[in-house]
This record gives structure tokens, sequence and C-alpha cells, in this order.
């Protein structure tokens, strides 16, 4: 079954402007300075811009100040940075879909802090489970699972617009938070084991290490009149779907 989230039923009082501005930030670094590049230039894009744990680790022996500093510009470089156009669009509707409301609850300054800091713990979750690797870490995955945890903190009852497509039938579905969201993390810890044994591929720890310190920071970063686990706008469950001859 192939199934793509596309909107939700959470409205937002204000426009998300640090949200959008994540995710314009990714796409113009994505299509002003990856996409014209060769490979052989992408490759040296991502040893100069991506989060390489081997190297961070390296800059304290012996610690230096430029070094110090350009490995800690790396944690956030990477997270604007991506493998390819697919993983780009996919984050960027992650974050289209969930950061938002997310915003909206906490407030612009502390939602632009919040994103940078789940990014960050989820690049040392990434680089604490395998310190000796090599291979650069890009993407905004990390920072949105964070952003992932506190929606589902947050709102676990409201409904995703979800499309879907199983042999014959074609469609759209209303699928709560908690299941959809839910799935997803379920997906990240089964994948874990495997992940770890891979010398590159998803950085699963990395969306493990983001998720869970959305959950920690949410309390905190939320405005005092939001509440935790708020309650649906619609049904879940409501679809319109057709059979494909």
């Amino acid at each position: 079954m192939f199934l793509l989230p596309y909107k939700d039923d959470n409205p937002t009082r204000q426009f998300a402007w640090v949200n959008w501005c994540f995710i314009l930030m990714n796409l113009w670094v994505f299509f002003s300075y990856q996409f014209p590049l060769e490979a052989k230039d992408q490759i040296s894009y991502f040893s100069n811009f991506g989060f390489i744990p081997f190297a961070f680790f390296k800059q304290f022996a012996p610690l230096t100040l430029q070094g110090m500093v350009w490995e800690w510009a790396t944690v956030f470089t990477s997270m604007f940075s991506h493998g390819g156009i697919i993983h780009l669009l996919g984050n960027m509707l992650f974050l289209y879909l969930y950061g938002d409301n997310v915003e909206d609850a906490m407030g612009k300054s502390r939602y632009f802090l919040f994103f940078l800091l789940c990014g960050t713990c989820a690049a040392f979750a990434q680089a604490f489970m395998d310190p000796f690797s090599k291979v650069p870490m890009v993407g905004a995955s990390g920072a949105i699972s964070g952003v992932i945890a506190s929606y589902l903190l947050l709102y676990p009852r409201a409904n995703v617009r979800v499309f879907y497509w199983f042999i014959i039938f074609v469609g759209t579905i209303y699928l709560p938070a908690y299941l959809l969201l839910g799935f997803w993390v379920m997906e990240q810890i089964i994948a874990l084991p495997e992940s770890m044994k891979e010398a590159g591929g998803v950085a699963i720890a990395a969306h493990l290490g983001g998720f869970t310190a959305g959950l920690l920071l949410t309390p905190f970063f939320k405005q005092s009149e939001i509440k935790l686990f708020q309650k649906a706008n619609s049904r879940a469950f409501s679809r319109k779907s057709k059979r494909i001859r």
C-alpha cells in the first residue's frame, strides 16, 4: 500500500513564518548549491558540510579554535543539506505538514530554537551510536523528528489527510496523527539495528535522537496556555475513494 499524507485538519492562529523560512532555506541550499554540482563535487560538498562523527570527535585532539568552530558549524550546515531531491522533498513535506502547528504552539523564537536543538540532539545521537563513522550525515530529518514528536504530544488526535493506493483502490482518508506518526516511530525503532550495520543509508539513530529531544523539550517550549493532548477537529477515518477499472 502506498500512503502519502498531504494536509491536516489543524488550524493555526498565525502564519508560520519561521517554519516557512526553514523550508525555503533547505530548498535554496539544495537548488542553489547542491543540485548544480557534478558527482565528484557532491562528494566534496558532503565532506565539507555534512556532519561526520569521527571528524567531530577528532577536533578534541588536538583542540584548536578553527577546528572547533568548523566542526560545530557542520552540526547546523548538515541540517540544511540533503542527499537528493527525494530526500529533500520528503523532509519538506513533513515539515510543512507539522511544523506550522508546532510553531503556533511555541511561538516563533522558541520554535526556532527548538528546531535547532532537536537537530543538534539528533546529530549527537548518531555520533554517539557510531563515533568512528566517517560517513557524512546530511538532512533535516533529525530536527523534523523532533517536530513530529512535539506534534504527537500536542495534537495526537488531529487528523491527517492521506492519499492511498492499494492495488486497484485509490482515494483519500483522514487518519489520526497518533496512528500515522506512531507507525512512523515504530518503523524507526524496528529499522535501528539494521541501520547500525550499514556503512551509509538512513541515519535512524538521528531520527530517534531528534524524536526523543522533541518529547522532552516540548513541555518546556510550548506556550503556557497551550495544552498537551488536544482534541480532534474532525472525524477520523472519513474518506473519499474510488475503484479503478
